[in-house]
């Protein structure tokens, strides 16, 4: 394959802005607000978990002090029944006077023992409110960092996209003057050589594999015609040649 020796040089131009469009998208793919937010989103996820157990403890504990609260009313109000009765002197049998006095401290027992557990079950209620609030916060406080981590990442990406078709459109531009055959060509061997299609001969080096050319192969560059494609034996780049090729 032949091309103009100019055509060459604008094909190492479209390789610097392929390198730099990799560069851009690895650095678009890799910025490190990506990964604070996958780690804060783990965070908050589990706070959010944390958080659904507390509510749920304090639900409970809220209808277990409703329900007590209840049992405490309950017994407070047959205890007033019972007390009533005593007081009109409606009983006048000794052994029921008697039974009714008993029954009396017993409720008064019972009403003693509820109150207890009521008094426990707030207790429980609200170190489980205090656990709420202090998780409501930490997630808040998560979201707000996630909210500025999201905010960054969106400004760096939008910079880079930026950049990103500033060098999509130079590259359209000079990969339009190159011959259709050459960049055909050069589009495979960068596909097939992790993205370097076209590498310059510096100093008799190739920069794709970096390595030199032994006395032979520059023999056969040094006699190959200007506009000869020319390819590297060693990596099999095209082999771009310039005024700093050391020939």
């Amino acid at each position: 394959m032949n091309a103009a020796p100019a055509d060459q040089i604008r094909l190492l131009d479209v390789q610097a802005l392929d390198v730099r469009l990799q560069q851009l998208a690895h650095k678009r793919k890799s910025l490190p607000e990506h990964a604070e937010i996958e780690s804060l989103n783990k965070d908050l996820t589990q706070l959010r978990d944390l958080l659904v157990a507390a509510q749920t403890e304090e639900s409970d504990c809220a209808r277990e002090q409703t329900k007590a609260e209840q049992d405490v009313d309950q017994v407070r109000q047959r205890a007033a029944r019972d007390q009533q009765r005593l007081d009109s002197g409606a009983v006048t049998s000794p052994k029921d006077l008697e039974n009714l006095q008993h029954e009396i401290a017993s409720l008064a027992k019972r009403q003693g023992d509820l109150e207890d557990v009521v008094l426990e079950v707030m207790e429980r209620r609200e170190s489980a409110q205090e656990r709420v609030a202090e998780l409501t916060g930490r997630e808040a406080s998560v979201q707000a960092k996630v909210d500025d981590a999201m905010s960054r990442r969106d400004a760096a990406q939008e910079s880079l996209d930026s950049e990103i078709a500033t060098a999509t459109k130079e590259r359209e531009v000079i990969a339009g003057s190159v011959p259709a055959d050459l960049l055909k060509l050069y589009d495979k061997l960068r596909a097939q050589q992790g993205g370097i299609g076209a590498a310059r001969l510096y100093q008799r080096r190739c920069e794709g594999c970096r390595l030199e050319l032994n006395i032979h192969e520059v023999n056969e560059v040094k006699a190959a015609a200007p506009d000869a494609v020319l390819r590297c034996e060693n990596c099999r780049r095209i082999l771009v040649r310039t005024s700093e090729s050391g020939l």
